[in-house]
Order: structure tokens, then sequence, then C-alpha cells
């Protein structure tokens, strides 16, 4: 019995051990400092290896500091699932690549936190929107996210959304400015339910950013970094939107494709249920389209309860 009980343990371990590889990433102090763990989000076999990568300056990667830095990428049909079947992004029009720290440890529940990233935007980096591209964001256990760093259709943008009432977004980077240029990002949080709770964002040393003012909803918060792509099927529509009004005059403008029909018309943001909405309806009318690889370097990923823990941008 006591064989049998030994055997069961090291089966069990070598499962966890096999788990535990496929989803912990460890960050070297050259890139990333004050996290516990750092896990792929969406992990198995939907990760691919090309999503996250360690790369080095002696190979002709871009680096912020030191000798590495993270290099992203999603390619079309990146898209995963919970184990459970709780999520699928497939299901939901989105793509991604992203690393998470919302293990015991690196959840936030209160308090005043100091964050820092370098981002880098490829050369021949373009604009996808109205595909809307997410490179971090602050998460909440068990809720939304309340602050999202996107391109959207202006550049590098802020998007705030503390409960169901609150929008709010700012352009941080212009369009123009982003490729070929390591963006150095700066926050200070506090993170609270009340009034007294502030989200302050440096860019490149000049503050952008001075929000005061519940910065969550839920209990404890969580970052996210790397490459999260939604509402692909803004993007098909939008790439054949030549072909939309002779679907909709043939199908009979089916409920809200027309409002839809008009905001993609302004290139304006779409409500995803909308957009897949629109695009089952006129995917028979329409030609392939391929979404370019979208591709992201960061660098000097750190997290500390002062500023002096994370140093500073040289």
């Amino acid at each position: 019995m006591k064989k049998i009980f030994i055997l069961f343990t090291i089966f069990i371990l070598l499962i966890f051990n096999n788990v535990f590889a496929d989803t912990v990433v460890k960050l070297p102090n050259d890139i990333s400092s004050g996290y516990n763990k750092i896990l792929k989000s969406l992990t198995g076999k939907y990760y691919k290896d090309y999503g996250a990568k360690i790369v080095n300056k002696d190979d002709g990667h871009p680096v912020r500091s030191g000798n590495q830095s993270i290099r992203f990428e999603v390619r079309q049909g990146d898209c995963g699932k919970q184990k459970d079947g709780s999520w699928s992004d497939c299901k939901n029009d989105r793509e991604r690549h992203e690393l998470a720290a919302w293990k015991k440890g690196d959840t936030m529940s209160k308090g005043e936190y100091w964050f820092s990233w370098s981002i880098y935007f490829p050369k021949d980096h373009v604009n996808l929107h109205p595909l809307s591209n997410a490179y971090g964001q602050f998460h909440q256990i068990g809720g939304a996210p309340v602050f999202m760093f996107k391109q959207l259709k202006d550049g590098y943008t802020i998007v705030r959304t503390i409960g169901d009432e609150d929008y709010d977004t700012k352009v941080l980077v212009e369009n123009k400015d982003m490729p070929g240029n390591w963006i150095d990002v700066l926050i200070n949080a506090k993170w609270s339910k009340k009034e007294d709770g502030f989200f302050k964002i440096w860019i490149n040393n000049k503050i952008k950013y001075d929000y005061i003012g519940p910065t969550k909803t839920k209990t404890k918060v969580y970052q996210k970094f790397g490459i999260y792509s939604t509402s692909l099927t803004a993007y098909y529509n939008f790439k054949n939107f030549e072909f939309i009004e002779k679907c909709l005059n043939e199908k009979g403008w089916p409920a809200q494709t027309k409002k839809t029909f008009e905001r993609l018309k302004k290139r304006k943001g779409l409500n995803i249920k909308r957009s897949i909405k629109l695009y089952e309806v006129c995917k028979d009318f329409y030609k392939p389209v391929d979404i370019p690889k979208r591709i992201v370097y960061f660098d000097e990923v750190r997290r500390g309860k002062t500023k002096d823990k994370i140093g500073v941008f040289k």
C-alpha cells in the first residue's frame, strides 16, 4: 500500500509539474521584476511557441535596457479557451498571446502601487483599426477590466471602464509616433472602490493622464500584458465594406444591421455582438481577408510599492 501511495504521489507531481511548466513564464530580471509568478493567458495547446519569446539584443532584437526583451506575436487564428470551458476567444471574436500575474501574491486588493514598462512597435507597424488591439490591461478577479492600453483610431490609448456607467479614453501616443520608438510608461495607482483612488500615467517622463476616483469595482485587481485583439469581424466587415450594402439590400436589412452599417461607414467602434451578426449575415458576399500578424516588444516590466522599487528609466 505504501508503494502504491508513493507511485501515486509521483504521478500527481509529474502531472502538476508538466502543467506548471506549460503555464509559468520565468522572466529574467533584465526584463521584469516585482512579480511572484507570471503565467500564460489561455494556456495549453492554444499558446504558440512564437506567442511570447525572450529575445536578445545580440540577435538584432530591440531592447530598451540591458540585453534582453520579450517579443509577443499574434497571427490570424491564434485564439484559445479556458480549460474548464468558461470562456472561448474563438467564439467571442478575439485572438491573443498575453501574460498575466493573477496568482496569490500578485493580485492587488488595496493601496498604492507603481508600475513601469517600455513598449516597442516595429518600424513596419500599422494601425489595424477597427480591429482593437490591447497591449496591456489591469483586470479584476471575477469582474471586467478597469484600465486597458489599446491602439484605437488615433493611437496608443488608455481606456477606463470602472463599472457599467464609466467609460473614458485618452490618447497617450499618436499613431505617427508609435512605430520604431521605445515608449516608456510609468504608472502610479491606488486601488480603491472609493473616491480616494487614482491612476496616473507618465509617457516618456511626461504626465499624460491623471484620474482621481474609484479604480475598481471588485476586490482584487491583477495585471496582464502582451497582445489581445478584439472585434476581428469588425476588421473583416470594414475590409469588405463595398459589398455590405448590396448584401443588406438582398437580406432585407435585418434588425440592428443598419445602425452597425452606419457606424462602420464612419469607422467608429462596433459592438462586438452586432459586428458578429453583420458578419454572419453578409460573409457569403465577402472576399477573403487576411489579418496581418501583430508584433510588439516589452521591456522593463516592473512593479513595486514605491517608485524607488521599480527604478527609473535611463
